[in-house]
This record gives C-alpha cells, sequence and structure tokens, in this order.
C-alpha cells in the first residue's frame, strides 16, 4: 500500500466520507487547496447523497483522474475517447475486485435511496462497514494508474 491510499484511509477514519477521503489524500498532488477538496468530494459520499449509486471512493478516483488526466477541449472526440476508456479501466480494475461499483451492493442494501441522515461514526459502524477496504482500494488504483 502506497502513501496516499494510507491516507485516504486514515481520512475515512478520521470522519470524512469515502470520496473527500479519496480525494483529501490525493489534493495536494491534484493542485486542489484542502478545504476545496473536501465541499467539491462533500455530495458524493454514501453513493451520491446517500442515494447509494456509485461509490464515493470511485467518484473521488474518477475526480483524481480529471483532474490529472482529463480533457478541455470539448470537440475532440479522440481525446475524450481515451479519458473515457482510463475511467472504464479505473471502474474495471476496481470491479476486478468487488464485482461492482455501486454503494447498495458493496454494503448488499436493498434498493432505493437511504435516509438522508449520516449514520453516527462509532467504533461498531466502522467494524461492520467495508469502507475503508473500498477507499484503500481506490487510492490503490490511482497510484498505480494515474501517478506514473
Amino acid at each position: 500500500m502506497g502513501i496516499y491510499s494510507e491516507k485516504a484511509a486514515h481520512n475515512f477514519l478520521s470522519g470524512y466520507n469515502c470520496a473527500q477521503a479519496v480525494l483529501l489524500a490525493f489534493a495536494g498532488k491534484a493542485g486542489l487547496e484542502p478545504e476545496y477538496a473536501l465541499k467539491l468530494a462533500s455530495s458524493f459520499g454514501g453513493g451520491m447523497g446517500r442515494l447509494r449509486e456509485v461509490c464515493g471512493a470511485v467518484s473521488a478516483m474518477f475526480m483524481v483522474a480529471g483532474i490529472l488526466k482529463g480533457y478541455t477541449e470539448p470537440a475532440d472526440d479522440e481525446i475524450k475517447a481515451k479519458h473515457y476508456a482510463l475511467i472504464q479501466d479505473l471502474a474495471s480494475e476496481f470491479k476486478s475486485k468487488y464485482n461492482t461499483i455501486i454503494c447498495r451492493e458493496l454494503l448488499d442494501l436493498p434498493p432505493g435511496t437511504d435516509s438522508p441522515v449520516p449514520s453516527k461514526r462509532t467504533d461498531e459502524y466502522y467494524q461492520k462497514r467495508p469502507c475503508e477496504d473500498f477507499i484503500r482500494t481506490a487510492g490503490e488504483i490511482i497510484e498505480a494508474k494515474l501517478l506514473n
């Protein structure tokens, strides 16, 4: 495990949501002020505002990919395709370990949105939530595929 994936796990254990934990770990590398990174990622926790859709760690992985390897020219279909292929590769890498990038499936939750009220961060919460593993994996994928 690398320094960034460990920072991401530490951030989660400090109370940040999955997306915030990952993006904050890479904020300096991505040229983002920590406060801006935290605000940007704040909506993506709980699978996008506890909608339980795309995992927040995966969303942040895509954000980092966009910042480090993204495109800016809207008419360049070749560069867009190259970037989207990168995003699909990152998703595939995550899926190869967990079979999905969907929060509710990762947590084995029923279909539908969840309460907007976040779960209290207790020792029991951290013991039953596998999110720390997902965050570490997202960090490791970023380190392997984007920081070269």
